[in-house]
């Protein structure tokens, strides 16, 4: 337990980063899996879109330091690839 005023304000904190953290990486997630979908029923007009959104999400939660940067480049490059591989 914290003891502390110092200690108790960042016990305070570290439940809100905690929750913000949770909810990006969520969005992340949701993100990233809508563009697999669209990737896997073969709809490339709107796997492309849907890319379009997810991208700047991707770097902004990899900025921000919730994925590495590696990470962050993997997922596009994934995402891009199953794109690319659908028949027009």
């Amino acid at each position: 337990m914290a003891n502390t005023k110092q200690s108790k304000k960042r016990a305070r904190q570290s439940l809100v980063h905690r929750d913000r953290n949770a909810a990006q990486r969520s969005m992340l997630r949701s993100h990233i899996k809508k563009v697999a979908k669209l990737a896997a029923a073969g709809k490339k007009a709107e796997a492309e879109a849907a890319f379009k959104e997810a991208m700047p999400v991707i770097d902004s939660i990899s900025d921000k330091g919730l994925i590495h940067r590696n990470k962050a480049a993997r997922h596009k490059s994934r995402l891009n690839q199953r794109i690319r591989a659908i028949k027009a």
